[in-house]
């Protein structure tokens, strides 16, 4: 799996504040996934976080690793199993994106 587009069409439904190696959720940090329907739109502004991708739940190892450098930004697609490791200056917010259809 690569970078993955958010279709044209999906505005964002919701922000989180800024973390901090200090302020993010442990959930973050474990493997988790996204709602189906949702792409999370990982942001960092200071540091660097490091994005962990599964092909499973289960999945022992990890599939795709991408470090995300300050000023850049990365996706990961509806239902996928991921989890992240932030530098001890990193700053990010995430922006959950659907379609007009699934936010009314």
């Amino acid at each position: 799996m690569s970078h993955q587009i958010i279709p044209a069409d999906w505005t964002i439904q919701r922000s989180t504040p800024f973390f901090t190696k200090d302020t993010v959720p442990s959930a973050l940090l474990n493997r988790h996934n996204t709602r189906k329907g949702v792409f999370a739109q990982l942001c960092v502004m200071a540091g660097e976080v490091t994005f962990y991708g599964y092909g499973s739940k289960e999945a022992e190892q990890h599939e795709m690793k991408i470090v995300i450098p300050a000023g850049q930004f990365s996706t990961s697609p509806p239902q996928y199993w991921h989890r992240v490791e932030l530098s001890d200056d990193a700053q990010f917010n995430l922006n959950f994106w659907s379609s007009p259809k699934e936010a009314e």
